[in-house]
Protein backbone atom coordinates (compact mmCIF):
# COMPACT_ATOMS: atom_id res chain seq x y z
CA UNK A 1 0.00 0.00 0.00
CA UNK A 2 1.63 3.15 -0.97
CA UNK A 3 0.20 6.73 0.44
CA UNK A 4 0.45 10.13 -1.08
CA UNK A 5 1.59 12.87 0.24
CA UNK A 6 0.09 16.38 -0.73
CA UNK A 7 1.59 19.86 0.15
CA UNK A 8 -0.32 23.59 0.39
CA UNK A 9 1.71 26.11 0.96
CA UNK A 10 -0.78 29.03 1.49
CA UNK A 11 -4.26 29.01 3.08
CA UNK A 12 -5.84 27.71 0.14
CA UNK A 13 -4.71 24.35 2.28
CA UNK A 14 -7.42 25.01 4.52
CA UNK A 15 -10.04 25.86 2.25
CA UNK A 16 -9.25 22.62 0.15
CA UNK A 17 -9.62 20.72 3.11
CA UNK A 18 -12.66 22.01 4.54
CA UNK A 19 -15.02 19.45 3.97
CA UNK A 20 -12.42 16.70 5.05
CA UNK A 21 -10.81 18.05 8.10
CA UNK A 22 -12.76 18.02 11.22
CA UNK A 23 -14.13 14.35 9.72
CA UNK A 24 -10.64 12.97 10.23
CA UNK A 25 -9.91 14.99 13.53
CA UNK A 26 -13.05 12.80 15.15
CA UNK A 27 -11.14 10.01 14.26
CA UNK A 28 -8.30 10.46 15.36
CA UNK A 29 -6.51 10.06 18.80
CA UNK A 30 -6.04 13.70 19.06
CA UNK A 31 -9.52 15.05 18.72
CA UNK A 32 -9.27 18.90 20.23
CA UNK A 33 -10.40 21.90 19.63
CA UNK A 34 -6.82 23.38 19.03
CA UNK A 35 -6.40 21.35 15.66
CA UNK A 36 -9.83 21.81 14.27
CA UNK A 37 -10.33 23.75 10.92
CA UNK A 38 -11.44 26.59 12.68
CA UNK A 39 -9.28 27.29 15.20
CA UNK A 40 -5.59 26.45 13.08
CA UNK A 41 -7.12 28.52 10.48
CA UNK A 42 -8.16 31.60 13.24
CA UNK A 43 -4.81 30.94 14.42
CA UNK A 44 -2.41 31.41 11.49
CA UNK A 45 -4.24 34.30 10.27
CA UNK A 46 -3.98 36.40 13.50
CA UNK A 47 -0.41 34.91 14.83
CA UNK A 48 0.99 32.89 11.98
CA UNK A 49 4.70 33.77 10.67
CA UNK A 50 6.64 32.28 8.30
CA UNK A 51 5.77 30.10 5.20
CA UNK A 52 2.65 27.71 5.76
CA UNK A 53 2.66 24.20 5.13
CA UNK A 54 0.03 21.86 5.11
CA UNK A 55 0.44 18.03 4.54
CA UNK A 56 -2.51 15.77 3.93
CA UNK A 57 -1.81 12.24 3.52
CA UNK A 58 -4.48 9.89 1.46
CA UNK A 59 -4.76 6.24 0.80
CA UNK A 60 -6.33 6.28 -2.36
CA UNK A 61 -8.42 9.19 -1.97
CA UNK A 62 -9.48 8.95 1.55
CA UNK A 63 -7.53 11.43 3.86
CA UNK A 64 -5.82 9.87 6.70
CA UNK A 65 -3.64 12.07 7.63
CA UNK A 66 -2.69 16.17 8.24
CA UNK A 67 0.27 17.75 8.73
CA UNK A 68 -0.28 21.13 9.88
CA UNK A 69 3.25 23.17 10.17
CA UNK A 70 5.09 25.98 9.44
CA UNK A 71 8.26 26.95 8.43
CA UNK A 72 10.20 29.54 10.22
CA UNK A 73 14.26 30.47 10.43
CA UNK A 74 15.37 30.76 14.29
CA UNK A 75 18.08 32.35 15.78
CA UNK A 76 21.30 30.43 14.20
CA UNK A 77 19.97 30.62 10.72
CA UNK A 78 18.25 26.82 10.90
CA UNK A 79 15.50 26.16 9.43
CA UNK A 80 12.65 24.86 11.06
CA UNK A 81 9.38 23.04 10.99
CA UNK A 82 6.78 23.87 13.88
CA UNK A 83 3.00 23.02 13.68
CA UNK A 84 0.59 25.48 13.41
CA UNK A 85 -0.48 26.84 17.00
CA UNK A 86 2.32 26.49 18.67
CA UNK A 87 2.85 27.38 21.80
CA UNK A 88 1.33 29.46 24.06
CA UNK A 89 -2.29 29.95 23.26
CA UNK A 90 -2.67 26.49 21.95
CA UNK A 91 -2.82 24.03 24.89
CA UNK A 92 -2.71 20.40 23.29
CA UNK A 93 -1.32 20.30 19.35
CA UNK A 94 -0.24 16.88 17.12
CA UNK A 95 -0.47 15.67 13.89
CA UNK A 96 -3.90 14.63 12.94
CA UNK A 97 -3.85 10.99 12.22
CA UNK A 98 -7.05 8.43 11.26
CA UNK A 99 -6.49 6.01 14.02
CA UNK A 100 -4.59 2.71 13.80
CA UNK A 101 -3.19 4.02 10.75
CA UNK A 102 -0.51 6.13 12.74
CA UNK A 103 2.24 3.75 11.56
CA UNK A 104 1.80 3.89 7.88
CA UNK A 105 0.97 7.33 7.65
CA UNK A 106 4.03 8.91 10.09
CA UNK A 107 6.24 6.23 7.75
CA UNK A 108 4.57 8.25 4.67
CA UNK A 109 5.68 11.73 6.35
CA UNK A 110 8.89 10.59 7.20
CA UNK A 111 9.77 9.56 3.51
CA UNK A 112 7.81 12.61 2.00
CA UNK A 113 10.65 14.95 4.45
CA UNK A 114 13.54 12.97 3.44
CA UNK A 115 12.52 13.23 -0.07
CA UNK A 116 13.63 15.44 -2.82
CA UNK A 117 9.98 16.96 -3.11
CA UNK A 118 9.90 18.64 0.40
CA UNK A 119 10.86 21.90 1.51
CA UNK A 120 14.48 22.33 2.62
CA UNK A 121 14.46 21.83 6.41
CA UNK A 122 16.84 21.66 9.58
CA UNK A 123 14.60 20.63 12.19
CA UNK A 124 10.74 19.52 13.13
CA UNK A 125 9.50 21.12 16.28
CA UNK A 126 6.02 20.10 17.42
CA UNK A 127 5.05 21.13 20.82
CA UNK A 128 2.39 20.78 22.88
CA UNK A 129 1.76 16.73 22.87
CA UNK A 130 -0.55 14.73 25.28
CA UNK A 131 1.42 12.03 27.25
CA UNK A 132 -0.64 9.60 25.72
CA UNK A 133 -0.49 10.08 21.69
CA UNK A 134 1.16 7.65 18.94
CA UNK A 135 3.68 10.86 18.21
CA UNK A 136 5.73 10.38 20.86
CA UNK A 137 6.14 6.30 20.47
CA UNK A 138 6.39 6.11 17.01
CA UNK A 139 7.30 9.27 15.02
CA UNK A 140 10.54 9.07 17.06
CA UNK A 141 11.65 5.23 15.87
CA UNK A 142 10.89 5.52 12.37
CA UNK A 143 13.03 9.25 12.22
CA UNK A 144 15.56 7.27 13.71
CA UNK A 145 16.21 5.03 11.04
CA UNK A 146 16.76 7.93 8.90
CA UNK A 147 19.50 8.65 11.17
CA UNK A 148 18.06 11.80 12.93
CA UNK A 149 18.57 12.89 16.21
CA UNK A 150 15.29 13.04 18.64
CA UNK A 151 14.92 15.40 21.64
CA UNK A 152 12.06 15.31 23.97
CA UNK A 153 11.06 17.33 27.05
CA UNK A 154 8.16 18.40 29.15
CA UNK A 155 6.67 21.13 27.99
CA UNK A 156 4.11 21.86 31.31
CA UNK A 157 1.69 20.03 32.86
CA UNK A 158 -2.21 19.97 32.88
CA UNK A 159 -4.16 19.56 35.80
CA UNK A 160 -7.22 17.83 34.79
CA UNK A 161 -10.48 17.06 37.49
CA UNK A 162 -12.65 13.94 36.15
CA UNK A 163 -15.88 14.72 37.27
CA UNK A 164 -18.16 12.89 39.49
CA UNK A 165 -22.21 12.69 38.89
CA UNK A 166 -22.93 15.33 41.60
CA UNK A 167 -21.99 18.39 43.12
CA UNK A 168 -21.71 17.03 46.58
CA UNK A 169 -19.93 13.87 45.17
CA UNK A 170 -16.95 16.68 43.81
CA UNK A 171 -16.64 18.44 47.22
CA UNK A 172 -16.41 15.01 48.68
CA UNK A 173 -13.31 14.93 46.38
CA UNK A 174 -11.11 18.19 47.80
CA UNK A 175 -9.74 18.00 50.93
CA UNK A 176 -11.57 18.97 54.28
CA UNK A 177 -10.00 22.55 54.16
CA UNK A 178 -10.30 23.42 50.75
CA UNK A 179 -14.13 22.23 50.40
CA UNK A 180 -14.89 24.54 53.78
CA UNK A 181 -13.16 26.99 51.63
CA UNK A 182 -15.13 27.08 48.66
CA UNK A 183 -18.27 26.58 50.64
CA UNK A 184 -17.58 29.97 52.67
CA UNK A 185 -16.76 32.03 50.11
CA UNK A 186 -19.79 31.06 47.83
CA UNK A 187 -22.02 31.88 51.00
CA UNK A 188 -20.39 34.79 52.26
CA UNK A 189 -20.70 36.23 48.80
CA UNK A 190 -23.95 35.65 47.78
CA UNK A 191 -24.85 37.03 51.78
CA UNK A 192 -22.78 40.07 51.45
CA UNK A 193 -24.04 41.32 47.65
CA UNK A 194 -26.07 41.63 45.14
CA UNK A 195 -24.26 38.90 43.03
CA UNK A 196 -25.40 37.07 40.31
CA UNK A 197 -23.41 34.62 36.81
CA UNK A 198 -24.27 33.53 33.43
CA UNK A 199 -22.53 32.06 30.18
CA UNK A 200 -22.87 34.24 27.29
CA UNK A 201 -25.95 33.66 24.66
CA UNK A 202 -27.95 34.52 22.06
CA UNK A 203 -29.12 37.32 24.41
CA UNK A 204 -26.17 39.16 24.78
CA UNK A 205 -23.83 41.21 22.55
CA UNK A 206 -20.85 38.88 21.85
CA UNK A 207 -18.50 41.61 20.76
CA UNK A 208 -18.65 43.35 24.03
CA UNK A 209 -18.82 40.94 26.09
CA UNK A 210 -15.61 40.02 24.69
CA UNK A 211 -14.19 43.43 25.20
CA UNK A 212 -15.27 43.47 28.72
CA UNK A 213 -13.40 39.71 29.40
CA UNK A 214 -9.86 41.23 27.57
CA UNK A 215 -10.37 44.39 30.19
CA UNK A 216 -10.85 41.55 32.85
CA UNK A 217 -8.20 39.71 31.61
CA UNK A 218 -6.00 42.58 31.44
CA UNK A 219 -6.71 43.87 34.63
CA UNK A 220 -5.65 40.19 36.33
CA UNK A 221 -1.87 40.61 37.05
CA UNK A 222 0.93 42.97 34.89
CA UNK A 223 1.35 39.50 32.90
CA UNK A 224 -1.76 39.41 31.32
CA UNK A 225 -1.46 43.44 30.32
CA UNK A 226 1.41 42.74 28.70
CA UNK A 227 0.23 39.14 26.87
CA UNK A 228 -2.35 41.01 25.56
CA UNK A 229 -1.03 42.68 22.77
CA UNK A 230 -2.97 44.52 19.86
CA UNK A 231 -2.06 41.37 17.63
CA UNK A 232 -3.37 38.88 20.28
CA UNK A 233 -6.78 40.83 21.40
CA UNK A 234 -7.34 40.54 17.68
CA UNK A 235 -6.56 37.02 17.83
CA UNK A 236 -9.53 36.67 20.94
CA UNK A 237 -11.45 38.57 18.95
CA UNK A 238 -12.27 36.45 16.00
CA UNK A 239 -11.41 33.57 18.16
CA UNK A 240 -14.75 33.97 20.09
CA UNK A 241 -17.68 34.13 17.25
CA UNK A 242 -15.61 31.31 15.78
CA UNK A 243 -16.08 29.18 18.65
CA UNK A 244 -19.54 30.68 19.42
CA UNK A 245 -20.90 29.70 16.18
CA UNK A 246 -18.93 25.97 16.65
CA UNK A 247 -21.03 25.58 19.67
CA UNK A 248 -17.47 24.94 21.69
CA UNK A 249 -17.85 28.69 23.46
CA UNK A 250 -18.22 29.10 27.00
CA UNK A 251 -17.85 32.78 27.61
CA UNK A 252 -18.91 33.17 31.62
CA UNK A 253 -19.13 36.45 33.90
CA UNK A 254 -19.19 36.74 37.64
CA UNK A 255 -20.71 39.89 38.46
CA UNK A 256 -21.09 41.69 41.94
CA UNK A 257 -23.07 44.56 42.97
CA UNK A 258 -24.25 44.93 38.82
CA UNK A 259 -19.84 45.08 37.95
CA UNK A 260 -18.33 42.17 36.07
CA UNK A 261 -15.60 40.89 38.86
CA UNK A 262 -14.62 37.71 36.95
CA UNK A 263 -14.87 35.95 33.65
CA UNK A 264 -13.69 32.94 32.71
CA UNK A 265 -13.31 31.99 28.47
CA UNK A 266 -13.82 28.56 28.31
CA UNK A 267 -14.08 25.45 25.64
CA UNK A 268 -16.69 22.71 25.46
CA UNK A 269 -15.24 20.34 23.45
CA UNK A 270 -15.99 16.21 23.65
CA UNK A 271 -18.22 17.11 26.50
CA UNK A 272 -15.55 18.77 28.66
CA UNK A 273 -14.28 21.80 29.68
CA UNK A 274 -11.67 23.27 28.47
CA UNK A 275 -10.37 26.37 30.50
CA UNK A 276 -8.55 28.58 28.14
CA UNK A 277 -8.47 32.04 30.08
CA UNK A 278 -9.29 34.07 32.70
CA UNK A 279 -9.82 37.56 34.11
CA UNK A 280 -10.30 39.26 37.33
CA UNK A 281 -10.99 42.75 38.51
CA UNK A 282 -8.57 41.87 42.10
CA UNK A 283 -8.35 46.07 42.82
CA UNK A 284 -12.37 46.83 42.65
CA UNK A 285 -13.18 43.00 44.74
CA UNK A 286 -9.66 42.42 46.32
CA UNK A 287 -11.38 40.20 49.25
CA UNK A 288 -14.31 38.62 48.19
CA UNK A 289 -12.62 35.90 46.44
CA UNK A 290 -14.87 36.15 43.05
CA UNK A 291 -12.20 33.92 41.42
CA UNK A 292 -12.67 31.19 43.51
CA UNK A 293 -16.57 31.27 43.27
CA UNK A 294 -16.62 31.47 39.63
CA UNK A 295 -14.75 28.16 38.99
CA UNK A 296 -17.02 26.63 41.45
CA UNK A 297 -20.01 27.92 40.24
CA UNK A 298 -18.62 26.66 36.52
CA UNK A 299 -17.58 23.15 37.74
CA UNK A 300 -20.52 23.19 39.24
CA UNK A 301 -22.63 24.23 35.89
CA UNK A 302 -20.12 21.27 33.95
CA UNK A 303 -21.37 18.43 36.36
CA UNK A 304 -25.00 19.23 36.64
CA UNK A 305 -24.83 18.97 32.08
CA UNK A 306 -23.08 15.73 33.06
CA UNK A 307 -19.28 16.95 31.56
CA UNK A 308 -16.73 14.17 31.87
CA UNK A 309 -13.82 16.41 33.08
CA UNK A 310 -12.95 19.93 33.59
CA UNK A 311 -9.38 20.78 32.24
CA UNK A 312 -7.70 23.54 33.47
CA UNK A 313 -4.98 23.30 31.23
CA UNK A 314 -1.55 24.13 30.54
CA UNK A 315 0.03 25.72 34.15
CA UNK A 316 0.81 24.45 37.25
CA UNK A 317 -1.30 27.10 39.35
CA UNK A 318 -2.08 26.38 43.13
CA UNK A 319 -5.64 27.00 42.58
CA UNK A 320 -5.74 24.39 40.14
CA UNK A 321 -4.60 21.72 42.30
CA UNK A 322 -7.10 22.87 45.18
CA UNK A 323 -10.01 22.23 43.16
CA UNK A 324 -8.94 18.80 42.58
CA UNK A 325 -6.88 19.11 39.43
CA UNK A 326 -4.49 16.09 38.71
CA UNK A 327 -1.47 16.76 36.27
CA UNK A 328 -0.96 15.15 32.91
CA UNK A 329 2.11 16.47 30.53
CA UNK A 330 2.20 17.73 27.34
CA UNK A 331 5.59 16.82 25.38
CA UNK A 332 7.85 18.58 23.23
CA UNK A 333 9.13 16.37 20.54
CA UNK A 334 12.23 17.90 18.01
CA UNK A 335 13.89 16.02 15.53
CA UNK A 336 16.91 17.03 13.79
CA UNK A 337 18.00 16.21 10.37
CA UNK A 338 22.10 14.96 10.71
Amino acid sequence: MTLSVQSYHDTKGFEALTGEWNALLHRSPADTIFLTLEYQRTWWRNLGEGELLILAVRDDGKLVGIAPLFATEDAQGQRVLTTVGCVEVSDYLDLIVAREREGEVYGALVDYLAGPGAPAWDALDLCNIHQDSPTLELLPALAETRGWAIETARDDVCPIVQLPATWDEYLQMLSKKQRHEVRRKMRRLEAQVETNWYIVGPEHDLQTETEDFLDLMAASTPGKAEFLTPRMRNFFRQLTPVAYDAGWLQLAFLKVGGQKAAAYLNFIYDNRVLVYNSGLDWRTFPKLGAGIVLTAYCIRHAIERGREAFDFMQGDERYKYQFGGQDIEVQRLVIRRT
